[in-house]
Formats: structure tokens, C-alpha cells, sequence
């Protein structure tokens, strides 16, 4: 199999160095030929110059972005690279900092050889975080599934058929959320349980601010379910509450009302032409290594 490995990165080159010595390590075993995409974010730091003697990696590549567009515009933009540009079945995003374990990555390709034609998700059953960033995470998903409907115990970090990527890369959602796109092109997903690792440089960029934003992008995708349910709650609520109308009472009111608010401004981040448009904010294209097979 032909399997491309996708990083987003936006100045974290020391990490992200790292992860590729780890990752040329864990597939030592591997048959899989295995190559690495790396989407650089527009980066204002440079690269250090590194000299690693890469043995299993085939091939890296890192597509240089003219304009910083975040991380899941990042991913959006290497789907679409690698399905136009590259000969490839399987796509395995992952983040850069080594909080995606490398020695997963075997786990997602083994699983899928019994599932060859699903995606392969990577399931948290452990998180670094600290205890309240952990009990905030678990309240994002209860939100999600409550809301939306949509059980998602998963990241960036997955494998992606063939078939997946070609409709993600004409799926407007890719554009705004990866795990909520994934979600809506692909209900019938296998997993294989996942440790989150450990920043191999520097605090964790998932801030409070950025898992709120997160959250809210995955519910704009299914903004219309999001928006019937937090009605009929509404309804129940204000039944509920009819006699004791205070201040207080109507706090659920006005979250209920601005989150809509707020989910229905993230959704029109769903731009499709912007998305069709994306490769032309490539700046240029650096090749780190090619293995001779």
C-alpha cells in the first residue's frame, strides 16, 4: 500500500523533526510504502537545517503556504494536494508536535487490512492534559452528541481511504472542520483505541479559546440539527421556568441564543469555491528527502 502521512505545521520545526525520526523508526517493519506531506502554515520561523538519515520514509515534501490559514484549512489543503497530485491509497493526518503517538500509526494501517474500504479512526482512551482541560473535553463531546448527534472521540489523527478523500475534498465542510466533514461523508467508521501523547517541545497549542472554537466549528457542520434541537430545548426550558422568570433563568436563554449565533457565523467559514481555489495559495514545494526504492 501507498500510504502519505499528512502534517500540518505552523512554527514548531523542532517538533515536527522529531516526529519524523520517530515516525521512520516505528514503520521500520512495515512493507507499506510510506510517504510524508508536510503543509507548512505559513510559518514566520525558520527551519533549522537538519541533516537526519531518513530510512523507511520514501519521500517528504513540505508544501510552503503563502497566508496562514489554520490547522484545519491545513489538512483541507494537503487532502486536496495529495488526491490531485499524488499516487496514494490511504492518507494519514496527524499533528506535528508528537501528541499523535508515531507508534499508533501501525495500529491504523493493521486495522485497516481487515477494513480495507472504511476509515480508521483513532479513539482517545487516555489524554496528557490536566484534569480540568479533561473534564472540559468530555463536556465538548456530550455537547456534540446531545446537539448534534454525533459521537466523536477522535482528532485529526486517522486513516483515510482512497474513496474518503475524494468526496472530503468536495465536501465545503472540509474547509471549516476536518473532524465534522469526516463525519458527514463516512458513518460507518471502525476505531482502534488511542493514547494522547505528549508535546515533544513546548505547552500544548490546544488552549481553552481553541478547544471552544473547535468544538463549535465540528457543530456548525450539522448546524440544522444543532438548531432543532436547541429549540425544542428551549421550549422545554421555558415551560419549565414560565412562573420563575429572573435574571438568573434566562442565563440558559441568551448562551442558547448567542451559541446559535456564533455556530451560524463558523458555518460560513463552508466556503467551496475558496476551497477549490486553495492550491493557488501555495508558495512553493521543498523535498527534504526521496528514498531510493
Amino acid at each position: 500500500m501507498k500510504i502519505k502521512i499528512l502534517i500540518p505545521i505552523y512554527n514548531d520545526w523542532r517538533s515536527v523533526f522529531e516526529l519524523l525520526k520517530n515516525i521512520d523508526q516505528q514503520i521500520n517493519d512495515l512493507n507499506d510504502e510510506v510517504s510524508v506531506l508536510i503543509v507548512n502554515d505559513g510559518s514566520n520561523e525558520e527551519k533549522e537545517e537538519e541533516n537526519f538519515e531518513f530510512k523507511n520514509i520514501k519521500s517528504i515534501k513540505i508544501i510552503n503556504m503563502k497566508e496562514n490559514k489554520g490547522h484545519a484549512r491545513c489538512n483541507a489543503v494537503g487532502l486536496k494536494y495529495i488526491f490531485e497530485k499524488e499516487d496514494f491509497d490511504y492518507v494519514i493526518p496527524m499533528d506535528g508536535d508528537g501528541e499523535d503517538r508515531p507508534e499508533e500509526i501501525k495500529l491504523l494501517i493493521e486495522k485497516s487490512k481487515d477494513y480495507p474500504d472504511h476509515v480508521i479512526t483513532a479513539n482517545r482512551i487516555k489524554r496528557s492534559e490536566g484534569l480540568l482541560f479533561k473534564l472540559c473535553y468530555e463536556v465538548h463531546k456530550l455537547l456534540i452528541l446531545i446537539f448534534t448527534g454525533q459521537n466523536i472521540k477522535f482528532g485529526n489523527f486517522t486513516l483515510l481511504p482512497k474513496s474518503i478523500v475524494e468526496k472530503m475534498i468536495i465536501e465545503k465542510a472540509t474547509w471549516n472542520s476536518f473532524s465534522g466533514s469526516l463525519c458527514k461523508v463516512s458513518k460507518d467508521r471502525k476505531s482502534t483505541p488511542s493514547i494522547r501523547g505528549a508535546r515533544y517541545f513546548g505547552p500544548s497549542k490546544m488552549s481553552f479559546s481553541n478547544l471552544i472554537q473547535h468544538s463549535l466549528s465540528i457543530i456548525s457542520v450539522f448546524k440544522f440539527i444543532w438548531l432543532a434541537r436547541s429549540m425544542i430545548f428551549l421550549l422545554v426550558y421555558c415551560y419549565f421556568i414560565l412562573n420563575f422568570i429572573s435574571i438568573i433563568t434566562l442565563i440558559p436563554v441568551v448562551v442558547i441564543v448567542v451559541l446559535n449565533a456564533v455556530i451560524f457565523t463558523l458555518s460560513a467559514r463552508e466556503n467551496l469555491d475558496e476551497y477549490k481555489n486553495s492550491l493557488s495559495n501555495i508558495s512553493n514545494i521543498d523535498t527534504i528527502k526521496g528514498r531510493k526504492i
